[in-house]
């Protein structure tokens, strides 16, 4: 996809929908929405009951006629309808007011870099049915480079690897554009998986969604425990409530064998790059952003594997909608896609 920055400074909404958080950027107003992108629904009348993190915290415990979904995975839009109920009710009424002021705007959303046309097609339907006149689809790689201020309208490399809920995506861009890209599916909820099977089959233990988050901080060092810690959750064989004392060190592994995926996909982009940009990577090394950025050991194993410099951004969640925002506002100087498109 190519896009002209005159385009995007036309733009008055900037929208990144993550598997795991939907962001809203509003033109001289600043990041004004932040929530999971999760919905719950009643089944037996179809209205909308929560979304946003009042929803999450619903998830495992509700009864059978409240469902609880997320409309977007992988950073592709899988249910319009119920992606645009959460988003009409997250947006709130600053940018209620700026859409009656203003109701034939553009809006600019990211997309990932290998989206299909359908997954296009869904996003744009989706903020269109909200009353946007015109949709500017960003890739992912190239809003979350801006957002973390790598200069990418130099010629030279700039590698960026995006930690998202579903999946990792790595990039080389130089001049405004990528040179080499690749997905893999690794990301947040993969660690979480990992967690809970190792869980289930090392100490016959269920792990409610809440019980992962603890176990990250603890790898992390940041938790109340770093040599052991306390996990909740229900026998698999009784069913009751029980308890265990973790290894940390134990599980470290179980968290980094699915990272190795990464790694090959870091691979894969630098043998596709010409000699001279990886040689621009030696000295410049790779940012790391994404809201899974912060997963215990990645950063330790990027750096052992490639012998590069590691830097994660200063806000890695952020990246994405905070790039995208600076295009809207006018603040990115040119060559972001395409330098002849204005």
């Amino acid at each position: 996809m190519t896009i002209s920055l005159d385009r995007l400074r036309r733009c008055s909404i900037a929208v990144d929908l993550g598997a795991a958080r939907t962001r809203v950027y509003l033109r001289r107003t600043g990041l004004v929405v932040d929530e999971p992108s999760v919905a719950a629904v009643n089944t037996r009348t179809g209205g909308l009951i929560a979304v946003g993190a009042l929803a999450e915290r619903m998830m495992g415990r509700t009864p059978d006629h409240i469902r609880v979904v997320r409309p977007v995975s992988g950073g592709r839009v899988v249910d319009i309808a119920m992606a645009q109920r959460m988003l009409r009710f997250l947006v709130g009424n600053k940018v209620r007011r700026a859409w009656r002021r203003k109701p034939l705007l553009s809006a600019a959303v990211c997309v990932p870099h290998d989206a299909d046309p359908l997954a296009e097609r869904a996003a744009v339907e989706t903020l269109t049915g909200l009353g946007a006149r015109r949709v500017e689809l960003v890739d992912t790689l190239i809003a979350a480079a801006v957002g973390c201020g790598l200069p990418v309208e130099r010629p030279e490399a700039t590698m960026i690897v995006v930690c998202g809920a579903a999946a990792t995506q790595v990039a080389v861009l130089s001049l405004g554009s990528i040179v080499a890209a690749e997905q893999v599916a690794v990301g947040g909820e993969t660690i979480d998986h990992a967690l809970v099977q190792h869980m289930r089959n090392e100490h016959a233990l269920m792990l409610p969604s809440q019980a992962v988050r603890p176990l990250h901080l603890a790898l992390r060092g940041t938790g109340a425990a770093t040599d052991d810690t306390e996990v909740h959750g229900r026998d698999v064989a009784t069913g009751l409530a029980r308890s265990v004392q973790i290894d940390i060190e134990g599980i470290r592994a179980v968290v980094q064998t699915p990272l190795t995926g990464v790694l090959d996909a870091v691979g894969t982009v630098l043998r596709r790059c010409p000699p001279d940009l990886v040689a621009d990577l030696a000295e410049r090394g790779i940012m790391l952003a994404g809201g899974s950025a912060g997963l215990p050991g990645f950063d330790d194993l990027l750096r052992e594997a490639t012998g590069m410099p590691l830097h994660i951004a200063e806000h890695p969640d952020t990246c994405a909608v905070e790039g995208l925002g600076a295009m809207i506002e006018g603040s990115v100087r040119p060559v972001v896609l395409d330098p002849l498109a204005s």
